[in-house]
């Protein structure tokens, strides 16, 4: 395994992105925000020191990430909130942050088996 020189960040999605989901026109989604959260998008974001770079860094792509979670859902951005504003990101989801990343795809020989 070796390090890579990024940081992660975990997006989940809170209720009111769940809301969002479930108001969708012709919606018929049936999934509890736990089922939701269960696999979520992770990130790769620069290397960080202080948790207060990695934040700056995810300000700074929020707009990205929004749309990103948006269209997993939706692609028609006629259904999107209007307002994609820093606030409303952080109102809709959660990021978890993760300084070390390692790869260990060059370690597993004839696939991965999960227990």
């Amino acid at each position: 395994m070796y390090a890579i020189d990024r940081s992660v960040a975990i997006v989940r999605p809170k209720e009111p992105f769940l809301e969002w989901i479930q108001g969708l026109p012709g919606s018929e989604v049936d999934i509890t925000l736990e089922q939701l959260r269960t696999d979520s998008t992770v990130y790769l974001i620069p290397d960080f020191d202080e948790i207060e770079d990695a934040l700056a860094a995810i300000d700074h792509i929020y707009g990205n990430i929004f749309e990103t979670e948006l269209a997993e859902w939706s692609e028609e951005e006629s259904t999107w909130p209007a307002d994609r504003s820093l606030k409303l990101f952080w109102k809709w989801f959660d990021v978890t942050l993760h300084s070390i990343v390692l790869d260990a795809a060059e370690d597993v020989e004839g696939g991965i088996t999960i227990n």
